[in-house]
């Protein structure tokens, strides 16, 4: 078998130590892919700071990282969709707690990926551009299609839906979404465009218009990944102007998808004086990253605070909502269809846009460290990459 290296978190808030792995085969319905390129998300430089307080079920030295793109190159029992040498990119699993093995983190040389989160990807597509899509896939379909949440109807390729007739509001339509993806207005600017290129694209695939909010100068980009109206998040009066927008034109509302610092609450005040679902699916608390705490009092309070305040605004205004968690993709069938079905089709087709552009911030598994620090100074309109 191949040798194998990783990027391990061997100790709570040290920095990574790449150093041999074992190389594991895949069991039924998985596949090994040698990576070729991963991404770096929020969670993946907050984690490995509060690995005892998110995660406990997970015992150092561990290997994390979602997002990866590479060649196929082992198939477990019953896999008929992929071959070896199959171009693919996946959603890697490693610390839920359904998993909770290093062999599937995505920051080695070689990941096990279930097939039912990984999609082929066309020849065009560079495996770095193919690294950016998929958690952000993950968390824009968890939001929109489980039914615990929005509960949409899913999207069809090459060809978007039939028009359903209702309006999907997204807060922060062209914000980065990830475990815990808390931006303030400052960093939604820098770290921009990962949304714009899910949830966006999802929701006017499955035949919803969409109305969303962002920075003027993103407005263009979103319509352009179809959204019907966008609006400035920093205006005084967007709240009031979204809502007139929609009882005005007799719009019905499927619900509102909200990322970043502050957008639950907007969205709980849109749906309250709206027609149409009242709920919200949250990508979202609200403390930006940058000043997560890593001390388990200041979470709790940090947190809790929030949650009595959102607690009390959507019991007295009558709006539900619920924090979305991308791995829930794993554990029912809207993993196969968005990775299996979906995605392979809409790439492909060129309907699904690889976005934001990818940046590459370091080289070798050595070199996802040091990418940690440029994904937390932030970039505009792109993500982070390393190529391996």
């Amino acid at each position: 078998m191949p040798s194998n290296r990783a990027a391990w978190v061997v100790t709570q808030g040290k920095p990574l130590e790449v150093k041999e792995a074992l190389y594991t085969q895949p069991g039924p319905n998985e596949v090994v892919v040698k990576n070729a390129a991963v991404a770096i998300n929020p969670v993946d430089w907050l984690l490995p700071s509060v690995v005892s307080m998110f995660t406990p079920q997970v015992k150092l030295p561990f290997v994390f990282g979602d997002d990866c793109a590479g060649t196929v190159v082992e198939v477990g029992e019953g896999v008929d969709t992929l071959k070896v040498g199959d171009r693919v990119l996946g959603l890697a699993v490693s610390f839920d707690k359904r998993s909770n093995k290093a062999s599937e983190g995505a920051f080695q040389e070689y990941t096990v990926l279930r097939t039912n989160l990984t999609s082929k990807i066309p020849d065009w597509m560079s495996f770095e551009s193919a690294s950016v899509i998929p958690l952000g896939l993950a968390t824009a379909a968890c939001g929109l299609f489980l039914e615990d949440f929005l509960g949409l109807q899913l999207p069809t390729a090459p060809k978007p839906q039939k028009p359903t007739g209702e309006t999907v509001i997204i807060w922060g339509g062209s914000t980065s979404v990830g475990y815990a993806s808390s931006l303030d207005s400052e960093t939604v600017d820098r770290v921009d465009k990962q949304t714009g290129c899910n949830t966006i694209q999802l929701a006017v695939a499955a035949g919803y218009e969409v109305i969303s909010t962002a920075s003027p100068h993103n407005h263009e980009y979103l319509k352009r990944l179809g959204a019907t109206e966008v609006y400035d998040y920093n205006s005084p009066t967007v709240v009031q102007d979204i809502v007139a927008t929609m009882n005005n034109k007799h719009r019905i509302s499927a619900g509102a998808y909200a990322i970043g610092v502050g957008s639950l609450a907007a969205c709980i005040d849109i749906l309250s004086k709206t027609k149409g679902k009242k709920f919200v699916a949250q990508a979202s608390h609200d403390i930006p990253m940058k000043e997560f705490p890593t001390s388990m009092l200041a979470i709790m309070w940090k947190m809790g605070s929030s949650f009595v305040g959102w607690k009390l605004k959507g019991f007295m205004s009558g709006v539900g909502y619920k924090f979305v968690w991308s791995t829930e993709v794993m554990a029912n069938k809207l993993g196969s269809e968005m990775y299996e079905k979906f995605l392979p089709i809409a790439l492909a087709e060129r309907s699904f846009l690889p976005a934001p552009e990818p940046q590459v911030a370091g080289r070798g598994l050595e070199g996802i460290e040091e990418a940690f620090e440029v994904a937390k100074e932030g970039v505009s309109a792109k993500k982070i990459v390393v190529s391996l």
